[in-house]
């Protein structure tokens, strides 16, 4: 950006603009050493960590990318936490808030998170992590994870360093030529190969867009074809959901040499800086239902208890039906997202994302048979069955004539959607 440009921007110039980052890390610096230093009137608040002490701020980011104290996370001796809240009132959980369990590192990306921070001791597999391990590596380390929380002042700092670097040097693109040697990269960091139910994927910033990038390489044999495959069945149903009416999130795919490569933009952000808060239907459920049931039972009870409206509700059942109609088994909570606030009641749906046709997954290197069985509809989405299932009908015709599918890929299509249309003639219309 040209210098005039930028100090027009932003009313200063680079220099004093740095002087400002680093004052207002000071400051924050002091507030947080304020808060340590005074007096605790619970005597539980007494449990602490190394460099984080026993209270640690909780910003907010907004969709502008501006940033304050929402809260603060005090560290309880009986090894749970409370949060007391900027606006008032406090909150206190056995264990960790439901927010910082939709933060920490998990699944395919957070394997390699202790061989890319090793200065901060956690344990190698991060299913072994305690609440205390969360915690370090979410408020040291976790200036990028989902949603709009940051959780302690150094992850605050790196999050805010990264987003001057890109307002002083601009937001270079990023080359699609470079993702072959970032593959190699990110796999060499400690990743290893996908386990079963997981997609290997990388995440990159640049050109003002964040995207999650999953990869397939025809290459290590039947198993990565298959998922060449399923790379680009997602692509289309998010297309197929959006030609339905629903939201969905925006995705592109493309092949490179012998590997296909799923470009998903993250919807929790929003240009440069800015952020969404988003939190799974998982942890919704942990926290406010418990059932751990479906898509749509937990999105009933939700509306029975006035946390999410009519119509989303409707949204939600719509999905989970269509979903179940191509082929899509790994329909948990954790794959289906709603924007909230951490002090606000209602939940909003958020777009959808991960839905292809599961049933056809590989199980880590082999291919798994798996039967295809279109249910008919039942009590909870005989209005939106019809509906749903002629749009996934639309769907298997789609990948059917797709020359981007392999020709096994394809036949096995055929016999998915003459399942679903013979299901379809045996249903009344409604």
């Amino acid at each position: 950006m040209p210098l005039e440009k930028f100090e027009k921007h932003f009313g200063a110039s680079p220099p004093a603009l740095w002087r400002q980052f680093k004052d207002g890390l000071k400051t924050l610096g002091e507030q947080s050493q304020r808060i340590e230093e005074a007096p605790k009137a619970e005597p539980l608040r007494s449990r602490s960590l190394p460099n984080l002490g026993s209270s640690i701020p909780l910003y907010s980011v907004n969709d502008a990318g501006d940033f304050w104290q929402a809260a603060t996370l005090h560290l309880l001796a009986t090894g749970g936490c409370s949060l007391e809240f900027r606006l008032g009132g406090e909150e206190a959980f056995d264990g960790l808030p439901p927010f910082l369990e939709e933060m920490r590192p998990q699944g395919y990306m957070g394997r390699s998170f202790r061989e890319r921070h090793p200065d901060l001791g956690l344990p190698p597999r991060t299913e072994d992590w305690s609440n205390d391990h969360v915690i370090i590596a979410l408020a040291r380390r976790g200036e990028d994870c989902v949603g709009n929380l940051i959780l302690g002042q150094e992850s605050l700092s790196r999050h805010l360093g990264q987003v001057l670097n890109e307002m002083i040097h601009g937001s270079a693109e990023v080359s699609r030529d470079s993702y072959p040697k970032r593959v190699h990269t990110f796999l060499a960091e400690g990743s290893g190969s996908s386990a079963a139910g997981e997609q290997p994927k990388f995440v990159i910033r640049g050109g003002g867009r964040h995207l999650l990038v999953k990869f397939a390489d025809a290459s290590s044999g039947s198993a990565g074809q298959r998922w060449r495959d399923l790379l680009a069945c997602e692509a289309l149903a998010l297309e197929a959901v959006r030609a339905a009416g629903f939201d969905a999130a925006q995705a592109w795919w493309f092949d490179l040499g012998t590997y296909r490569f799923l470009e998903v933009e993250r919807f929790d952000r929003v240009g440069v800086g800015g952020r969404r808060a988003m939190m799974s239907l998982r942890v919704i459920d942990n926290e406010y239902v418990g059932s751990g049931g479906n898509w749509t039972d937990v999105a009933l009870r939700l509306l029975a208890d006035q946390r999410l409206s009519p119509e989303d509700t409707r949204r939600v059942r719509w999905l989970d039906t269509f979903g179940q109609l191509i082929g899509n088994t790994d329909r948990h909570l954790g794959n289906v997202s709603f924007f909230s606030g951490i002090e606000e009641r209602m939940f909003q749906l958020a777009p959808i994302y991960d839905m292809l046709p599961m049933v056809f997954a590989p199980d880590g290197a082999h291919l798994v048979e798996r039967a295809f069985r279109p249910a008919p509809p039942n009590a909870n989405n005989l209005d939106v069955w019809s509906d749903a299932a002629r749009h996934a009908r639309a769907y298997w015709d789609t990948l059917i004539a797709s020359t981007d599918l392999s020709e096994d890929f394809r036949q096995r299509c055929v016999t998915c959607r003459d399942q679903l249309a013979e299901l379809i003639a045996r249903v009344p219309v409604s």
